[in-house]
């Protein structure tokens, strides 16, 4: 079963992170494979929440585009750089491929290899010079071991084609020498006396006692093959290693490059066969630009959001299986039908308790913990304008089931999320930014939670520049910023220049300026964003 990613919109809040744990933890017990992720840091309340009811912070995850190791490729398919040429044309053909990459004996990488390779060494090679090893030649010659002094076998190879006579006399044979010979008997008694690497007898004929006797004392290495001498002559250049005629400088790629990535570098470097390794160099397989068919694409469920703006990058690239939230109805649209739960509420957590109920599965309580804390979150300790009935009915509820009084829990979370000492001005701004889009307008409103309005009003200058300067950089055409008094349930609001006359409007208040008090406003998603999209509209 594929692991199933759950995440909350790109700048977290205490809503979004405990959301996708607890509908984790209810769909591991439903039988998926989930898994809670978030796509940025965690702010202070969310941690405090975390580290009130001792729950792991979930992992980063940086986005969900298609990745190599979501793609079905040859993994395991590579070759010993001990393996004989031969043995590499055969593995090519079985498996019917062009490359192969070739590794050492812990599987690190050295190369590729490809049949034009082999044609070209096969053609054109050395056919004197051996760099083998004794197996590899008893295995291309299908031969017998009769003496094995040395391991490894390098030299000259040489046939004796002339007469006994003439090849004693005129042929001189040395430490470097490898020869092919039939049944000449005083050919293998030169040849040991010289001390060759190895002598190759063919057409499975007899190796004289006294001869082997000669070369155990010499340390001369002997195998025996049925093949006829011009038989064996063509064949055991193919029992040279394959590692001697490796692409050694060949490109490489890992699970973790991006699909997307690796089909523009094939389009440059037009080649079909790339070997996949990892951080360490070790070699995980071979991947096939005419093999791509079979690409599992990451599933996702989306919680809290459902905007793709908000969202994960790459999300055109995942599986969209699922989508919990409590906002309006966003621009992602899927490929097949899913499981889809918008409920107009004030929190993504009141859904989410509806479905451990439907699906009767018992609440821990430290999920119940996150729960009652994304929801209290969301509505402001139940005095947004988007709290319902359902959501003031579950934090009773869950109240019960943790025996805790949630007010004064809520005031304590909030002391710890709306404090902003030793943040700079640009992290108050982005604590909880999302941008929006009408026609061709790009805007973005801000909000920050806080119990102390003069702190704020003291550095107000050094706060709007750095607005200016994050609008900007965001490429939008204005933003606003609420702090959110939320004990007096109200926020004072500033903005970027352009904003003046749409917030002045909206919000109907002639004399608007930096600062302005709005007794009420507390949700961006009821009472600023609708405000805004409205005048622009």
């Amino acid at each position: 079963m594929s692991k199933v990613y759950i995440f909350g919109h790109q700048r977290p809040d205490t809503d979004a992170v405990t959301a996708a744990i607890t509908l984790s933890y209810l769909e591991n017990e439903l039988g998926m494979d989930a898994e809670p992720r978030v796509l940025g840091s965690l702010n202070d309340e969310t941690k405090y929440v975390l580290d009130y009811f001792k729950v792991k912070e979930p992992k980063y995850l940086n986005d969900v585009r298609l990745q190599l190791k979501d793609i079905k490729y040859h993994k395991g398919m590579m070759l010993d750089g001990d393996s004989t040429i031969n043995e590499t044309y055969d593995y090519l053909v079985e498996n019917n491929i062009t490359g192969l990459p070739i590794v050492d004996s812990d599987n690190k990488y050295l190369g590729i290899v490809t049949l034009k390779d082999l044609a070209r060494e096969i053609i054109s090679g050395n056919y004197n010079r051996l760099d083998t090893s004794y197996d590899n030649i008893v295995k291309t010659l299908n031969g017998e071991k009769v003496l094995k002094f040395n391991k490894e076998i390098s030299g000259d190879l040489l046939v004796a084609s002339y007469n006994q006579e003439t090849f004693t006399k005129d042929v001189n044979l040395t430490n470097e020498n490898i020869l092919l010979v039939g049944d000449r008997h005083k050919i293998h008694e030169y040849a040991i006396n010289n001390n060759i690497r190895l002598l190759i007898v063919t057409g499975s004929n007899e190796v004289l006692k006294e001869n082997i006797e000669l070369a155990k004392k010499n340390k001369v290495n002997i195998i025996r093959t049925h093949l006829d001498t011009f038989t064996a002559s063509k064949l055991i250049g193919l029992s040279n290693k394959v590692r001697n005629i490796l692409h050694r400088d060949s490109i490489t790629f890992k699970e973790s490059d991006f699909y997307d990535d690796f089909v523009e570098e094939t389009k440059r470097l037009k080649h079909n066969n790339y070997p996949i390794v990892n951080s360490n160099d070790k070699c995980l397989g071979l991947i096939r630009v005419t093999d791509i068919v079979e690409k599992n694409n990451k599933k996702v469920i989306l919680v809290d959001h459902q905007e793709a703006e908000q969202s994960a990058q790459g999300l055109d690239q995942a599986e969209i299986v699922g989508i919990v939230d409590h906002h309006k109805i966003g621009n992602i649209s899927t490929k097949l039908p899913i499981n889809f739960r918008n409920m107009a509420v004030g929190s993504s957590n009141t859904i989410i308790y509806q479905l451990y109920k439907e699906n009767n599965v018992k609440i821990p309580k430290e999920i119940a913990g996150l729960m009652i804390s994304g929801i209290l979150s969301d509505t402001l300790i139940l005095q947004s304008p988007t709290t319902t009935d359902l959501d003031r009915e579950t934090v009773k509820e869950l109240s019960k089931l943790l025996k805790i009084d949630y007010e004064k829990y809520a005031i304590e979370m909030f002391k710890a999320g709306t404090s902003l000492k030793g943040k700079s001005y640009n992290e108050v701004i982005n604590t909880d930014l999302k941008t929006f889009t009408s026609g061709d307008t790009k805007f973005a409103v801000a909000q920050v939670f806080t119990l102390d309005i003069d702190e704020i009003n003291k550095d107000i200058d050094n706060y709007l520049n750095a607005l200016e300067e994050n609008n900007t950089k965001l490429g939008c055409e204005f933003t606003m910023l609420a702090f959110t008094d939320v004990i007096n349930n109200g926020s004072y609001v500033i903005y970027t220049e352009k904003a003046k006359d749409i917030l002045a409007s909206g919000f109907k208040k002639a004399d608007f300026k930096q600062m302005t008090y709005i007794k009420g406003l507390a949700s961006r998603k009821k009472q600023m964003v609708p405000v805004i999209l409205s005048e622009l509209e």
